[in-house]
């Protein structure tokens, strides 16, 4: 019999991964509170007659041994070939005594990192390198120009006060300018001079044009140590059937152990009284407005939301901030064509020789698409016919309200499949099937309100049972790996074994890496 109860609101990847880390390491009962009707938030996996779609793109790549232990622990890694690897006899990574994807669903693929800008109708390198066909997309004068840009930089470094600051610091005005600026601004809506360095400090920290370079020369020269940093490594781990088949038995196993997953459910209510909330959490469910007594309440949902919920948790100042925090929205749109037009160019072999990204980064300025996803090479379980047809996803960023928004579903799939035909891509003819797929507040950003949300931070953290987690939960774009870390150091915190004031420094600081070894990694 639990004694002490958690209401968990949001069921993506950090709610999940708290409610199972409070049902193995304490005595804590865990209730998920998901507004939505299914689980894994932005990871989750929808399915078209057989044609998956993993909304955003997400790798399973972590440097944490624990998070990688964690996902093995429920889907087993690949011990035979793939559909694909096996039909075009390519090398796979296998794992003795894993799981055969061709006859078990639940496996995690090791699969094959590609990823590339295109650009001026080339490819090009993602993240930006230095390699052979880079110089000769751009030519010889204008790596020079590079170059020399990048040398500046070496002696006059700025105060890196804005995302601009940041990457000029590192790459260089020039190559900034070339690959940067317009991308950023198309992904964001506002300039990089207008973005906060917080965001590059997250995404692309430890990078830089110096470290492709020291990367360029080791893989020239054979040696197997380059590539360290997150953006350069070259494999990852993927569900045999997207994201949310991980999200899936996550929320499986929770049920198994004991705790509750209640979908549809959601939070309109916290009562906040002398610095603690007590009583409930009343939320909208499907068997109408229920109250949820509990202990401790660990919350991924977004702040500006919570602040909203909270029954006098904050000031007028407070609410403000939390209310102009701003999001970056997003759509999806899903293609299924007969073939793509650009040709494999490669050594990587593919099913129908289709180029082997996973994903492009579209820089045309002609166009607003900002990424497409090819899932066929995520994995060839997400499509319904790999051999004949290629299913592709369409990444639109965007603000709720805003004219892409308010464009009818017909009218946007027509829109994409123009666009994505203009640029040389695919034939508008050939697209058998559309889907369009919208998702609000998919990217926290850093800009407006967010310089003061330090003031925020410290208001939420005064409430003494709360505890703020998960991407959205802490206003941060943080990849999957992160929200789980958040997730644990809270039910750390709940133990006494963590500052709960440091949830905030995870993919900011390495405090939690120190102190999570007297944490649950000793519980077993």
């Amino acid at each position: 019999m639990h004694k002490k109860h958690a209401i968990i609101i949001g069921a993506g990847c950090a709610g999940l991964t708290a409610a199972y880390y409070l049902l193995k390491h304490t005595d804590i009962k865990p209730v998920v509170l998901e507004k939505e009707k299914f689980v894994g938030g932005l990871a989750r996996t929808m399915n078209f007659n057989g044609n998956r779609m993993d909304i955003g793109g997400h790798r399973f790549f972590s440097k944490d041994d624990e998070i990688v232990k964690l996902w093995q622990s429920l889907l087993p890694a690949q011990g035979a070939p793939a559909f694909d690897d096996k039909i075009l006899g390519r090398e796979s990574v296998l794992v003795d005594g894993g799981a055969d994807p061709e006859s078990v669903d639940e496996v995690f693929l090791n699969r094959n990192r590609v990823s590339r800008i295109f650009y001026r109708r080339k490819f090009f390198s993602y993240p930006v390198s230095l390699n052979f066909d880079t110089i000769r997309n751009l030519g010889l004068l204008e790596m020079f120009s590079i170059g020399t840009s990048f040398l500046k930089t070496k002696f006059t470094q700025r105060e890196e006060h804005t995302l601009e600051d940041f990457m000029i610091n590192r790459f260089g005005q020039r190559l900034y300018e070339t690959f940067f600026r317009d991308y950023t601004t198309k992904v964001w809506g506002r300039t990089p001079q207008e973005i906060g360095a917080d965001w590059g400090a997250q995404r692309i920290k430890g990078l830089s044009l110096g470290k492709t370079i020291v990367d360029f020369v080791k893989k020239t020269f054979g040696s197997k140590e380059g590539a360290g940093e997150t953006s350069l490594i070259e494999r990852f781990y993927y569900p045999k059937f997207g994201p949310g088949q991980l999200w899936e038995k996550f929320a499986d196993e929770i049920k198994r152990l004991g705790g509750e997953v209640l979908t549809g459910s959601t939070v309109k209510s916290i009562h906040v009284d002398a610095k603690k909330i007590v009583r409930s959490v009343r939320a909208q469910s499907p068997a109408g407005m229920l109250t949820f007594p509990a202990n401790y309440f660990l919350s991924s949902m977004p702040l500006a939301e919570l602040a909203e919920a909270l029954d006098d948790g904050l000031n007028f100042r407070q609410l403000q901030i939390a209310r102009g925090l701003p999001y970056r929205d997003f759509i999806t749109v899903g293609l299924l064509v007969d073939k793509l037009l650009p040709p494999n160019k490669t050594k990587i072999k593919t099913l129908g020789n289709i180029v082997p990204d996973c994903w492009i980064y579209i820089q045309e300025p002609s166009v607003k698409l900002g990424r497409l996803q090819i899932f066929n090479n995520w994995s060839p379980y997400m499509v319904a016919d790999p051999e004949n047809s290629v299913w592709l996803g369409l990444e639109y960023f965007c603000n709720e309200g805003d004219e892409l928004w308010q464009m009818s579903n017909d009218d946007f799939i027509k829109f994409a499949a123009e666009e994505l035909a203009s640029i040389g891509i695919i034939d508008a003819a050939s697209v058998k099937f559309g889907v369009r797929v919208k998702v609000p507040k998919a990217y926290p950003a850093y800009f407006d309100t967010y310089e003061n949300i330090g003031e925020l931070r410290a208001a939420l953290d005064e409430i003494q049972n709360l505890y703020c987690i998960g991407r959205n939960g802490q206003h941060r774009y943080n990849n999957m790996d992160h929200s789980m870390l958040t997730a644990i150091a809270a039910v750390c915190a709940i133990g006494g074994q963590f500052p709960k004031s440091d949830i905030w420094k995870i993919n900011a600081e390495q405090t939690y890496h120190e102190a999570k070894e007297q944490g649950t990694r000793d519980k077993g």
